[in-house]
């Protein structure tokens, strides 16, 4: 079973913000966030889960989470939460802010949107494409 993460993208307000400041941070070498409590349920996370990140109030991304790693500061232990490059953006789906991060089961977790699209594209009905705000909105409003 796999169980995933949602985490509020402080400061950022893009995901075009979050991928530039990721790739500079790559230089460094891998893509590592720290927080202060270690996930209980590693074996969980380590099976295929991400970190879905909430830009302005809507989960808008994930990053798949490869490792956990013990990291020591003056304040004492945290946790590294070791990430794939890959910034995979998902449906737009509105989640209230949170201090930390929080658990997010794999049924809950938002869909891609290259597979929202991947699906789109094989419908031949389709008339055109949503807008992920738009589709937000639509859902928010029990219309989706």
């Amino acid at each position: 079973m796999t169980v995933h993460l949602v985490k509020v993208c402080v400061g950022v307000t893009s995901i075009d913000q979050l991928r530039s400041s990721q790739e500079r941070r790559l230089i460094g070498g891998p893509l590592c966030h720290a927080t202060k409590q270690r996930p209980q349920r590693e074996e969980e996370l380590l099976a295929g889960g991400s970190l879905y990140w909430i830009i302005k109030g809507n989960i808008a991304v994930r990053q798949r989470i490869t490792k956990l790693e013990r990291l020591y500061d003056p304040d004492g232990e945290k946790c590294g939460l070791i990430l794939d490059p890959e910034l995979v953006e998902t449906e737009l789906v509105q989640r209230g802010p949170h201090q930390g991060w929080r658990y997010l089961e794999e049924k809950d977790a938002p869909r891609d949107l290259r597979d929202i699209v991947d699906e789109a594209n094989q419908d031949e009905d389709t008339e055109g494409e949503m807008s992920p705000e738009m589709a937000a909105e639509l859902r928010e409003l029990g219309l989706l």
